[in-house]
């Protein structure tokens, strides 16, 4: 059965930059040698992501790239803005509005303190049920 988990974001050090939360996701990921999409809402918070995975821990080494070229397959970590379409990946990070489409073992929801990021995180949440997902709540 496919998971979706949801990561709330709520401590101090992640409200202020939600992004790294997703940094801290793909280093776990990464360690477990699971190879993970990112979806981004736009270009510019997949730039955001990118930038961040070089700089947020001086002794991390998380191989990634923004997807769209040939290298894609061999990446740990593939950073997806919309418009790019993907292999699909046992692990997948959201940061989109929507539910992804394609099959995933598991899901990962980071959704920031915003309230309206709750309320289209608890209509996600709906979406994955009817679909079958087991689904987790974590408070960060």
């Amino acid at each position: 059965m496919p998971r979706a988990d949801f990561y709330l974001i709520d401590k101090p050090r992640f409200r202020e930059q939600p992004l790294l939360l997703v940094c801290e996701l793909a280093r776990r990921a990464y360690a477990a040698q699971q190879p993970t999409l990112i979806l981004t809402r736009d270009f510019e918070q997949a730039e955001a992501v990118d930038e961040l995975l070089w700089d947020f821990d001086s002794d991390a080494y998380i191989p990634h790239q923004l997807a769209g070229d040939e290298d894609d397959a061999h990446t740990a970590v593939l950073i997806v803005p919309p418009g790019i379409d993907t292999a699909d990946r046992p692990l997948l990070i959201n940061l989109r509005e929507t539910c992804p489409a394609g099959r995933f073992d598991r899901v990962l929801e980071v959704v920031a303190a915003d309230p309206a990021e709750r309320t289209g995180s608890r209509d996600r949440w709906r979406e994955y049920q009817q679909r079958g997902f087991e689904l987790a709540k974590f408070d960060m």
